[in-house]
């Protein structure tokens, strides 16, 4: 199914959010020994408000339907995100985890530790009911892969 959001979208002030520098989250997780990459899934984990339900309800031959959740195509669904994330992990930012939109990577300077970080990041999540696609989702990675990952989409985004 696809819906037509273009007049919604124009309807809405585009929310000027902040996303972190690519650069610092990378300089800042390479500096620690072991890292995990967390995808999470993004946009049908944010829960809309009552009022705002009823501007993406669509009608079918059987019944009229609505979204509890932001759907996709909305103007503003990536800021409101990344607005979440930063507010779900902000006692955990800086210090294990770092969030750029629905892409953590947590951060620790030894096995030990990252135990614990895995711990409190997974605790955060379950608490917030966050889900992770697992199948996007690298456990265990040094910091060289992150380094390898960054250099290779920055050379792709130059080409």
């Amino acid at each position: 199914m696809f819906f037509d959001y273009t007049d919604l979208n124009k309807a809405c002030p585009k929310d000027t959010y902040p996303l972190l520098n690519i650069d610092r989250l990378v300089s800042s997780a390479a500096e620690n020994c072991v890292l995990n990459f967390l995808d999470a899934y993004f946009y049908n984990q944010i829960p809309k408000a009552s009022t705002d339900i009823i501007k993406t309800a669509f009608i079918t031959e059987d019944a009229n339907y609505f979204y509890k959740v932001m759907p996709f195509d909305l103007k503003n669904t990536g800021a409101t995100y990344h607005r979440l994330m930063d507010k779900v992990f902000s006692h955990l930012m800086d210090r294990c985890v770092e969030v750029y939109v629905d892409d953590m990577v947590v951060k620790s300077p030894s096995y030990l530790q990252h135990s614990k970080d895995l711990v409190e990041v997974f605790t955060t999540l379950r608490k917030h009911n966050l889900r992770l696609n697992l199948e996007k989702c690298v456990f265990h990675a040094d910091s060289g892969k992150l380094l390898r990952l960054h250099a290779h989409t920055r050379n792709r985004s130059k080409s």
